[in-house]
């Protein structure tokens, strides 16, 4: 049996990583798959390592595996023969090292296998993890969609009913080619009459289809509603908010929220309730907001000046 090894952050794993993976799973029958992590790292270990199983989940021969990095604070010659020790208690023999850096050749040397190298000028996959990392809407393409969710960036329309936030999540989805994650609790009731076991219901169901959708987001993910949105109508219709909406409201993390004013005309549709409130709910939503800390940008004025104002933000925020 041929045993190979590949050794890497993989922070994040990127096409040139998959294609030297793929290289290197050709040319043996077992290839070990080292996930090198310290509690240092911007991205964690384990989530590194679950990219990396879900990417190749399909190649039997593959073996990945996390291991701390134990070397990280001291000289490179010494890095290289701690992890050298390290993979040596770790793993079987190896037969050979596949890399695309000069150091798999010296790590080679010290654990006597043979380097195999592949695509050492970066011609093929013109990317680095510390570019991708510093600028992932710029190289997005390079990203393996395992890890694409990382860098999603979720963007929340809050606010009362009937203010554009549904129909203006769409229409960004739609612009921007990606994901939106509507008010999921419309797909679940028909009325306002509702128990607690159903807003617990509808809170987890949200909290699916956020994390759902960041996975296959492009680039962003507008979402209609949020937790903090589910909270205030169970305190209004139902008079208590379950202790489980806020464990369920620190599972998702947003990253800039609209405020949407109720400037614009009320419109019934069967559902909606509180139009003669919007004013005191509005209030409601921007207490929360403050109270949480959480930054915000309010959209006032026509339906057409609040698109016209998230596209611009949007545009810088890609841009950045």
């Amino acid at each position: 049996m041929k045993r190979g090894l590949v050794i890497g952050k993989f922070m994040p794993l990127h096409t040139g990583h998959v294609a030297l993976i793929r290289f290197a799973a050709a040319h043996c029958d077992e290839l070990i798959l080292i996930v090198a992590s310290d509690p240092g790292d911007p991205i964690p270990g384990d989530l590194r390592l679950a990219w990396i199983k879900e990417e190749f989940k399909r190649y039997l021969r593959i073996k990945p595996v996390q291991v701390e990095d134990p070397v990280y604070s001291i000289a490179m010659e010494m890095q290289l023969e701690q992890w050298a020790q390290v993979i040596e208690r770790q793993c079987p023999p190896l037969d050979f090292i596949f890399s695309s850096e000069p150091l798999g050749q010296s790590l080679a040397r010290h654990l006597q296998a043979a380097h195999i190298p592949f695509d050492s000028e970066r011609s093929e996959h013109p990317v680095s993890s510390t570019e991708i990392r510093a600028h992932p809407f710029r190289f997005w393409e390079f990203i393996a969609n395992p890890a694409r969710g990382h860098f999603v960036k979720r963007i929340c329309f809050i606010g009362p009913e009937s203010t554009g936030k549904s129909t203006l999540a769409k229409r960004m989805a739609e612009r921007y080619q990606t994901e939106f994650v509507p008010e999921v609790a419309r797909e679940m009731i028909s009325s306002n009459q509702f128990t607690v076991e159903d807003i617990i219901a509808i809170a987890k169901a949200q909290t699916a289809r956020v994390l759902e959708k960041t996975e296959t987001a492009n680039r962003l993910l507008f979402c209609d509603t949020d937790l903090i949105t589910t909270e205030i109508y169970s305190d209004v219709y139902l008079k208590e908010i379950p202790e489980e909406l806020f464990r369920l409201e620190k599972a998702i993390k947003y990253d800039w929220y609209f405020l949407f004013d109720v400037d614009v005309p009320w419109v019934a549709d069967g559902l909606r309730d509180l139009g003669g409130k919007r004013g005191e709910m509005f209030v409601r939503f921007k207490r929360e907001l403050e109270t949480r800390g959480i930054s915000y940008t309010l959209l006032a004025g026509s339906f057409e000046d609040r698109e016209r104002y998230v596209v611009q933000f949007v545009e810088k925020l890609l841009a950045s």
